[in-house]
């Protein structure tokens, strides 16, 4: 979750996006979140709630080289994105 400051910004929203994204976080949010077996991110939350979830292997924007690499080799024209779902034409 983000607050996207242009957008917020452009439609008065911003105070109100940036509540809730401290709230969606708080301790009492991660644990209503985990009751309803969504995966919680705060660590206390987690642990409790760990029973319920599979075990993942998460990884890094750094082993993909970093935003720019993985940028060009993903995104860009022609990348991976392009190639797995074609060109729209």
């Amino acid at each position: 979750m983000a607050v996207v400051d242009k957008n917020a910004a452009k439609h008065g929203t911003t105070a109100l996006a940036t509540a809730y994204l401290q709230q969606l976080y708080s301790p009492g949010a991660q644990d209503l979140i985990g009751r309803n077996f969504y995966r919680p991110r705060a660590p206390a939350a987690a642990a409790k709630y760990a029973g319920q979830f599979p075990k993942l292997n998460l990884t890094t924007i750094a082993q993909f080289g970093g935003w720019q690499k993985a940028q060009a080799t993903f995104f860009a024209n022609g990348g991976i994105f392009d190639q797995v779902y074609g060109n729209g034409a």
